[in-house]
């Protein structure tokens, strides 16, 4: 039925044009408020930059513009006094710390406030004239993560008008290198504090066990040509804004009562100190503590034990911590990972540690077991009533050099760690994979549940870590994905994982079992046409992966994973092409599912790159899920199969190759 003219809704004329929507941002801002209308930045921008400003920081905002299809950059010391003077056509964008003039002056005009929680900032668009986005950092750490959402908005067409106000929820977010087997090179730490600044994360923790200098022979020098690699990166993270801290661990061999070992403690943290290292570590664990290393011990402490240990700890650590304080009085304190890293039990050795140790010293906690499947608020509080103060999570996500993870890459979102625990903890360190760009996804969840751990969604940054990797590329995303799904798997130092493995594909795999065991014959036939679907893509995603879209390092350190990954999604479409045939009666079901096995078998053999991680082993794609499939299919539809006169089933050339 028609509408009559007197029934007409009136449409407000700003409703036909685009509408305005919220841009996702990750880590997820304390407040994002949208206000009106949108702005482009077009091909000609003009950049105010406040005095003082960071160079580096202005160099970044200037290469995000360059990007985002500005060609003319031109620089002025204000904004015009109108909108209609000097430049009335182009975006003036305003960029530096809260307490210089012009950067008041553009909150102002944008009736915004500034931000003043430690490394926060406040964004603001306007649209009104030409535009104004404003970049106010509290500090130069809050500025240059307001550069870091400046550059997630510039990939739109246009920028919506909005404020942003936002700063972290946990003062130390970042990573431990502190796995077992083959330390990261130089070139994976570097990409990978360049990788730390996009997700807002402020903390790079070195301490490889394998690095001899820092475990077996921590008492000696480092070669000069290793120490100026350190320093090298240590600039590299001075300029991302993550504070490098070194790690030593003694304690295979620390004298505890010795003041010739505190003096070798000193001694290696001046070295660091002198090529731009301003933040120490000690690490007590995995040691022996229920024997000494030296008699000088037993006669100062007493018997070995677990409270004497941490009596002894204690001592040796505040001296660490007052040498430190008196050489740099402006210095971070000194962390520790103490020989009880894991669960919140009262001891005698934390209660020794509770009572002596210097409270300015921060103390590293893995949560309630190594590989914690959860941690929850009243965890934290049991952790800070254990240590006598709030500690720092070591989580060992998504660390893979223990014997449960031989053949995985731990690759699924970050989730299970409750909202809120930001109020207990000082901080959360992530320690990651012997593979450095496939520990990207884990530790961009890490990152962003440090920064906003209430407004954390583990599902969404998850597919964001995927864009990033990709480069915004969908179809390289959407491979990604895919392959993500089949490493799964979060197993635990027990023998129930904490995330299980390949959640997609297996509710795929299962929704084709069920049709095939309830389905009409046109059900069974679009169920098999999905699987084939699903088959191709896994098939396919290894070659998308190595395409160049995803940095190159990820397909190589992934590489026997894609390999294996590629010949099980070839064995899924043969599967898939033997339950065609068999749901249509053919004879060459038994032909397809037999080349499905023995591809099946060729990609079980791979095995991971020797010596890349602690334990090498046979590469597991989705195990449990698309190894069962394959094995179960030819059960699953049964299809009497046409015999030849000797016996033989025979060989059709017809399906895939």
């Amino acid at each position: 039925m028609m509408m009559s003219a007197s029934l007409a809704i009136a449409v407000p004329s700003h409703a036909l044009g685009h509408p305005v929507t919220r841009p996702a941002i990750f880590p997820a801002p304390t407040s994002m408020v949208l206000t009106s209308g949108t702005l482009a930045l077009g091909t000609a921008v003009v950049l105010i930059t406040a005095p003082g400003t960071d160079p580096e920081t202005v160099a970044r905002v200037r290469d995000i513009l360059t990007a985002a299809g500005v060609k003319t950059i031109t620089s002025a010391r204000r904004l015009p006094v109108a909108p209609d003077r000097v430049h009335p056509d182009r975006v003036h964008i305003v960029l530096g710390l809260g307490d210089s003039g012009v950067v008041r002056d553009s909150l102002s005009r944008s009736k915004a406030t500034l931000e003043t929680h430690t490394e926060g900032y406040t964004l603001t668009t306007v649209a009104a004239g030409a535009g104004i986005v404003t970049l106010a950092g509290h500090d130069a750490d809050g500025l240059f993560h307001a550069v870091q959402t400046f550059r997630q908005l510039a990939r739109r067409p246009t920028l919506p008008a909005l404020v942003i106000q936002d700063h972290p929820a946990m003062p130390i977010r970042g990573t431990i290198e502190g796995f077992y087997g083959a330390p990261w090179s130089m070139t994976d730490r570097t990409k990978h504090l360049d990788f730390l600044a996009t997700v807002k994360a402020n903390t790079y923790v070195y301490s490889p066990k394998d690095d001899p200098y820092a475990r077996d022979r921590w008492r000696e020098a480092y070669p000069t040509a290793t120490l100026s690699s350190l320093g090298t990166l240590a600039q590299t993270a001075r300029r991302n804004h993550v504070d490098f801290v070194y790690a030593v661990s003694p304690g295979p061999s620390v004298c505890f009562s010795d003041p010739a070992d505190v003096q070798a403690l000193e001694r290696k943290f001046d070295a660091l100190r002198a090529i731009g290292v301003g933040s120490f570590y000690v690490a007590l664990d995995d040691i022996e503590y229920t024997k000494w290393n030296c008699e000088r011990d037993k006669t100062a402490f007493g018997p070995s034990g677990a409270e004497a240990a941490g009596v002894a700890q204690a001592q040796l650590l505040n001296a660490v911590q007052a040498g430190l304080s008196t050489k740099d009085p402006g210095a971070r304190a000194l962390i520790m990972v103490p020989t009880e890293y894991y669960d919140a039990k009262e001891t005698p050795y934390k209660a020794a540690l509770r009572k002596h140790l210097d409270p300015r010293i921060v103390v590293q906690w893995t949560g309630t077991d190594v590989v914690p499947p959860a941690i929850s608020i009243p965890d934290a509080k049991a952790a800070t009533k254990a240590f006598g103060r709030k500690t720092l999570l070591w989580d060992n996500y998504p660390v893979n050099d223990y014997a449960q993870t031989t053949g995985r890459l731990l690759m699924a979102p970050y989730t299970r760690r409750e909202a809120g625990l930001s109020g207990e903890l000082t901080g959360i360190l992530s320690n990651p994979m012997n593979q450095e760009a496939p520990s990207r996804p884990a530790v961009t969840g890490v990152a962003a549940f440090g920064w906003n751990d209430t407004a954390y969604d583990a599902e969404r940054t998850w597919h964001f870590s995927a864009r990033e990797l990709a480069s915004g590329d969908d179809r390289a995303t959407a491979a990604l994905l895919t392959f993500f799904d089949t490493q799964h798997m979060a197993p635990t130092f027990g023998s129930q994982p904490w995330q299980e493995q390949a959640p997609r594909l297996k509710a795929a795999l299962d929704a084709v079992r069920e049709v095939l065991a309830d389905g009409d014959a046109a059900a069974r036939q679009r169920a098999i046409a999905d699987l084939t679907t699903r088959a191709d893509a896994i098939a396919n995603a290894p070659d998308i992966i190595r395409s160049g879209t995803i940095d190159p390092g990820f397909a190589a350190q992934a590489r026997p994973w894609l390999d294996a990954m590629q010949r099980w999604g070839r064995a899924l479409q043969l599967t898939a092409a033997g339950l065609g045939s068999a749901n249509s009666g053919s004879t060459a079901a038994a032909r397809y599912f037999a080349e499905a096995r023995t591809l099946a078998r060729e990609a079980a053999a791979i095995t991971t790159i020797p010596g890349a991680t602690r334990f090498d082993g046979p590469i597991k794609i989705a195990d449990g899920v698309l190894d069962a499939f394959v094995s179960d299919a030819p059960t699953l539809i049964a299809a009497a199969p046409a015999i030849e006169a000797d016996g033989a089933v025979p060989v059709r050339s017809d399906g895939p190759k």
